[in-house]
């Protein structure tokens, strides 16, 4: 869900300099991948519990901007033949509110059909799938070999990785996503 159908990075930066507005901060095209507690404690010792803070503040999840088209996308993908869409939606490490304002999130933008398709899984590689829509290059788990294909979709953190052999989504406007489910389900049937 965050940085595929909602911009989780780019929410992230403008609160934290919104609450922060004096601290020093990592713009987009300097994020690495890693969890960004881990890369702002690496800025400055006391930054990570700040962007902690930010992440699970009330509000946050419920206040994510969507990537341009996606909702659109999921729907339109909903309806193919043969396709059936999930949502994971991992719960960050607090959850007090993350859980129930994505479910929110979701229902606002997708529809209240949609909160039963919402997944909560902190490990992916035990969803039973075809394919999954990532924007984290190593999806790691108890499950060394998953049975889906994995697909990177395009983030601030991951522009510029090598992922090897995958796939790679770089946004839900140009239709390229329909190529990719096309090509899923020839090798499926």
């Amino acid at each position: 869900m965050d940085n595929v159908i909602c911009d989780f990075e780019q929410h992230l930066l403008n609160e934290y300099r919104k609450k922060y507005p004096d601290e020093r901060f990592i713009p987009l095209h300097k994020r690495n991948g890693e969890p960004a507690e881990n890369q702002y404690t690496a800025l400055q010792q006391d930054l990570g519990a700040k962007i902690v803070a930010v992440y699970t503040s009330y509000g946050f999840s419920l206040n994510l901007p969507e990537i341009p088209g996606a909702c659109s996308a999921l729907k339109a993908m909903n309806e193919m033949n043969g396709v059936e869409v999930f949502i994971c939606a991992p719960p960050l490490v607090s959850y007090e509110f993350s859980l129930k304002e994505k479910c929110q999130w979701i229902e606002e933008y997708l529809g209240e059909d949609w909160v039963e398709r919402v997944i909560h899984c902190l490990d992916k590689t035990l969803i039973n799938a075809h394919l999954i829509i990532d924007d984290d290059i190593r999806i790691r788990g108890s499950e060394k070999n998953p049975p889906w294909e994995h697909v990177v979709f395009t983030a601030c953190h991951n522009v510029n990785a090598n992922i090897g052999a995958k796939k790679r989504l770089n946004n839900w406007t140009d239709g390229s996503w329909q190529r990719i489910i096309e090509d899923i389900k020839k090798q499926i049937v």
